[in-house]
């Protein structure tokens, strides 16, 4: 069943319940009551704080800079979007079981699922293969996207590129506060205004 994700990552898997286990969304077990699967909740846990240390580690070792700047790199490389966007490369949606309305609202192109079964497979490589095949596929799929986003420029915030851009148009550093704040807590919209 998952012979071509094998293939495509170089990595052969002994336990195929384990790696099964990565791609059980909640929902799927929601209507699948009897299921003695469990949810990829717990793998994506795991995988997280895997992918953290590796990122963290790799930065460390290869780069002088600051913390604050190696913290704006990993974030960059770590977050929901760029591990969405290799899941895509990797076509893990297409492993995904999802209940039939995930899957009708087209559960298997939202990135933030897509990003959590990347942090479940990662954690399911590091358990059965360990630390290193689990660093070599982070290198492998996921490091090698640095060069691009400092080229970029997308590990800066917005904030801090608008300040920038004040400070080289108008030699001034901006004053502004919030104005308004809408949406839920982790997904926030903030209003600015200038002071």
């Amino acid at each position: 069943m998952y012979k071509e994700l094998e293939k495509l990552i170089g990595i052969t898997f002994k336990n195929q319940a384990l790696l099964e286990n990565a791609f059980i969304h909640r929902s799927y077990l929601n209507e699948n009551r009897n299921s003695t699967l469990e949810s990829n909740e717990r793998l994506e846990f795991l995988g997280d704080a895997v992918l953290e240390l590796v990122v963290t580690e790799y930065l460390f070792l290869n780069y002088p800079n600051p913390e604050g700047e190696l913290t704006n790199w990993r974030s960059a490389l770590v977050k929901g979007e760029m591990l969405a966007k290799i899941s895509q490369q990797l076509k893990l949606g297409s492993y995904l079981k999802l209940s039939r309305g995930e899957e009708n609202s087209g559960g298997r192109e939202k990135d933030y699922l897509l990003a959590n079964t990347f942090e479940a497979l990662v954690g399911v490589i590091y358990l059965e293969q360990g630390y290193t095949t689990a660093q070599t596929f982070i290198q492998t799929f996921l490091l090698l996207h640095l060069e691009t986003i400092l080229k970029e420029g997308s590990h800066i915030d917005s904030k801090s590129k608008f300040q920038e851009m004040a400070q080289e148009k108008v030699s001034t550093t901006p004053n502004y506060q919030v104005i308004s704040e809408d949406g839920p807590d982790h997904s926030k919209i903030f209003t600015m205004g200038p002071i």
